[in-house]
């Protein structure tokens, strides 16, 4: 199961990230995963949770958005959505697709830091005093 894989290599680049920043937890973290990565979203999910254990990550949660697969036509230019499993043949020619435009995407999109509690309510006095 390559999830796995995928799901520790998500933890030790946020971890990367928050190390520096000095990062004491993690909200959410959020990937675009293109239909044509081969990756099962739920196995994922399983996975991040269990590489998450132990780590500032521990209890974030996953988020995922599909990225649609698209390819391109070079000899009318059609651009059309392949789907799973994919359709490489141009619906416009019919020729066969030579460009993927998308859908083997991975990658983290956005990482919710947690903010500290003393710093949370600090900020509520602000914004309270503000008003």
């Amino acid at each position: 199961m390559h999830e796995m894989s995928i799901a520790l290599a998500v933890v030790d680049q946020v971890e990367q990230a928050a190390r520096p920043a000095g990062v004491t937890g993690v909200v959410r973290v959020a990937l675009d995963v293109g239909e044509l990565a081969g990756v099962v979203p739920d196995a994922l999910a399983f996975c991040f949770e269990l590489a998450c254990a132990g780590t500032v990550l521990e209890g974030a949660e996953l988020t995922t958005r599909t990225v649609p697969g698209t390819a391109r036509c070079t000899g009318c230019g059609d651009v059309w959505e392949v789907g799973m499993p994919p359709h490489l043949l141009c619906p416009a020619c019919g020729q066969a697709a030579a460009e993927l435009l998308s859908g083997r995407e991975l990658c983290i999109s956005e990482v919710r830091w947690a903010v500290p509690e003393h710093q949370s309510a600090s900020a509520t006095s602000r914004s309270a005093d503000a008003t």
